[in-house]
């Protein structure tokens, strides 16, 4: 089973509490299908001070502020924008089009299978790493290295997308993520571009939603999103809480991510597409092992980016059949 986007972001949350509260450098974990982190801290201490790191505030979350051009109606690469319902409508025709097609392929395991036509990279970032509102630059160094044993990348669909073949490809409740979910109603701003080559771009900024779920919302409908993280952090058994609830303690804010998005206006079809999904996480009140009434933040960047290069391919081990 490859672990998903929620999985590794809880388990990075894990190992950065644990390093950074303990004073060890080094842990063993374990992870399976049910999301059971870490296993034992073994020995190796390290210098629990903030070693060139400073004092600082959980990242600023409040509020939904648009991060691109506004809208302006018009007709772009011949077809006619009023409003944003319309970009949202051309997007939603685009995405169904475009996963609708398929392609045969040859997995990691040298297996023949049917994947979506349009597959992308993945790339997760952890950022502004905050324990009691202080970073520490061990810790920053340590959490690439982190994230590159927990999370092994391959390609996939358009998000939000949590299976690379469409027959798999299902939301929560098994409902297929081959159909667009984005309504108008789920942009804060949107605009488009006319590339002048046949082509045009979307570029399209989600509203403001916590706690998001994948095809149950805004960013939902836009990202692969981490879902429900409380109910996998009360699957972590070293965590527990100095006061309060889960729900109270553990949030996550996604605002301010986008969507780039080029179609091809005579095929109707996504051609290259660009998306950066933002989530901002706090935990507070944690308790771990020996230590009480912790929080930990972050910045979360999920990247996609379509086509996947050849280089992504090669690094995967997933190609083309041909």
């Amino acid at each position: 089973m490859k672990k998903t986007v929620k999985t590794v972001m809880c388990l990075a949350l894990a190992c950065v509490l644990a390093l950074s509260l303990t004073g060890c450098a080094k842990l063993a974990y374990i992870a399976d299908g049910t999301m059971k982190a870490i296993g034992e801290v073994r020995s190796g201490e390290w210098n629990q001070e903030n070693t060139g790191g400073s004092e600082g505030e959980t990242p600023a979350v409040a509020g939904d502020v648009a991060v691109i051009d506004a809208f302006v109606p018009g007709t772009y690469g011949g077809i006619e924008f009023t409003s944003i319902d319309d970009v949202a409508k051309v997007y939603a025709d685009a995405f169904n089009k475009t996963k609708a097609k398929t392609a045969m392929f040859i997995d990691e395991e040298g297996n023949k299978v049917e994947m979506y036509d349009l597959e992308g990279s993945k790339e997760i970032t952890i950022t502004d790493i905050l324990v009691d509102g202080n970073a520490n630059q061990v810790i920053n160094k340590l959490v690439p290295q982190l994230l590159g044993s927990l999370y092994k990348p391959t390609v996939g669909g358009l998000q939000p997308c949590n299976e690379r073949e469409p027959s798999k490809d299902v939301d929560e409740n098994g409902e297929t993520l081959t159909i667009c979910r984005v309504t108008g109603d789920d942009l804060l701003e949107a605009n488009v571009k006319d590339n002048g080559d046949g082509t045009i771009t979307l570029t399209m900024q989600p509203k403001l939603v916590e706690m998001s779920r994948v095809g149950q919302d805004a960013q939902g409908n836009m990202f692969t999103v981490l879902n429900d993280l409380g109910v996998v952090v009360d699957s972590v058994s070293i965590f527990s809480w100095a006061s309060g609830t889960t729900e109270e303690n553990c949030q996550v804010t996604y605002k301010g991510g986008t969507a780039v998005v080029t179609i091809d206006v005579a095929s109707g079809e996504v051609v290259a597409a660009d998306y950066d999904m933002k989530a901002y996480v706090n935990i507070q009140h944690a308790n771990l092992s020996v230590v009480h009434d912790k929080s930990v933040s972050a910045t979360v960047d999920f990247v996609c980016i379509y086509p996947a290069p050849d280089s992504f391919y090669d690094q995967v081990n997933v190609h083309r059949a041909e």
